[in-house]
């Protein structure tokens, strides 16, 4: 006699994750709604909360990239799907995300379908010069191309694979232009402060993004890439290149605005722990005296004052020992899982 599987994988997730899948939703939903009133303090408070709740959904996109909220994988990739459309995601196949997710944790090395660097060094001067000036002001100009560029791929990709996805593209083209022309109607201050929310939601996510690894980068267009044997890229390899850049040590529940997403180290020794046990694990695998840990606060000035260079840089600075053991450190650039594919 066959018995059905729990909707949930881990028992222990189901209040967990079924107040961060209500919250984001939920967020997501009254976020707009508080946009649409003619109150500027409530607009305000809706701009805030529908950009946390896209934040708390772009990383649920990650859980279930994994495979750690559901027990049917299924109900994970259908959950990915209705989630990418959330966060702007929604224009690569949720698969695809995920499976170049997974090469980022098997071959140890962010693995980017569109090399940005070399993409803006071969733009005339003055497009060069404009994609930094907006990096300078703090609009993600990269993120946006490499948004862009998850859009265009199937339109000038020789791939079948990447070729078939063109009706879909369109098709998602077509609903979002139409809702975001109704959001628009109903009230264009909506319409700019949903796009301001979006913005946020990149922001804070390449920020954690930026100093999380100092992988090698690889640009594999296609799923059977090869990455090169240069190096042994083993465990000893991943730890030592990967950071823990926690929003609190201080106030470890403040680490649940990102999901846990900051306890990296941990996260890449057992890729399968979900969001709400990995503050444990952390604990249990390395203690906050940890080298590779890293609090956000030390990471602000460096994300302000390396914000041009880690454009276009060719490696990521350097990560030091001492009291100012992160001033150089520049970070990394346009490798979000939401745009990996």
């Amino acid at each position: 006699m066959s018995t059905s599987k729990p909707l949930y994988r881990y028992a222990d997730g189901r209040v967990w994750n079924s107040l961060a899948i209500g919250y984001s939703v939920g967020g997501y939903l009254i976020g707009i709604g508080l946009l649409l009133t003619s109150f500027w303090l409530a607009k305000l408070g809706g701009l805030l909360l529908l950009a946390h709740a896209m934040i708390i959904g772009a990383y649920l996109i990650h859980e279930f990239a994994h495979g750690t909220i559901f027990s049917k994988p299924a109900h994970n990739a259908l959950a990915g799907e209705v989630f990418s459309w959330m966060t702007g995601g929604c224009y690569a196949d949720f698969q695809d995300l995920r499976r170049k997710h997974m090469r980022h944790h098997v071959d140890r090395a962010d693995v980017i379908t569109f090399d940005s660097k070399v993409f803006i060094n071969s733009l005339p001067s003055w497009v060069r010069k404009l994609i930094l000036a907006l990096e300078w002001a703090y609009i993600p100009a990269v993120e946006l191309i490499m948004h862009f560029y998850v859009v265009l791929l199937p339109f000038i990709s020789k791939s079948e694979k990447h070729r078939a996805r063109r009706g879909k593209v369109l098709t998602v083209l077509l609903i979002r232009t139409a809702l975001f022309a109704v959001l628009g109607w109903l009230s264009f201050s909506a319409l700019v402060l949903y796009c301001v929310a979006w913005l946020i939601m990149v922001t804070v996510l390449r920020f954690a993004d930026a100093y999380q690894h100092t992988y090698d980068a690889f640009a594999v267009l296609e799923e059977d890439g090869k990455i090169p044997a240069d190096k042994l890229r083993d465990r000893a390899y991943e730890q030592l290149n990967t950071f823990s850049n926690v929003v609190s040590l201080r106030w470890p529940s403040l680490n649940l605005l990102l999901l846990n997403f900051a306890y990296h180290n941990a996260h890449h020794e057992k890729p399968v722990a979900p969001w709400y046990r990995l503050p444990k694990l952390h604990e249990e695998l390395y203690g906050d005296a940890y080298r590779q840990v890293v609090p956000m606060s030390e990471l602000l000035s460096s994300f302000h004052r390396h914000r041009v260079r880690r454009v276009l840089s060719d490696d990521y600075g350097v990560f030091v020992d001492g009291p100012k053991r992160a001033e150089n450190f520049y970070g990394a650039v346009g490798v979000s899982f939401l745009t990996a594919v």
